[in-house]
């Protein structure tokens, strides 16, 4: 085993009931949720990029891309 990788360095939270994280006054780990969230919105301009992209490429909007894919899918 590598000794810079201990078994104390691993710390995991208590097991608890189902939903009582979201009842107790226990701090939330904020820097694990920021990067997180900013994954989220990076993902979320890439979705975005995309639709524009595909909008662009198409002449259609959303709804017209679907229509498109559901002709291509079904024959």
């Amino acid at each position: 085993m590598d000794p810079a990788v201990s078994p104390e360095s691993y710390r995991y939270e208590p097991i608890e009931r189902f939903g009582e994280g979201l009842t107790t006054s226990r701090p939330w780990n904020v820097a694990a949720l920021a990067g997180v969230e900013r994954l989220n919105g990076r993902v979320a301009m890439l979705g975005f990029l995309a639709a524009v992209a595909g909008e662009w490429i198409t002449g259609q909007g959303i709804l017209g891309q679907l229509a498109l894919m559901l002709r291509w899918l079904l024959g």
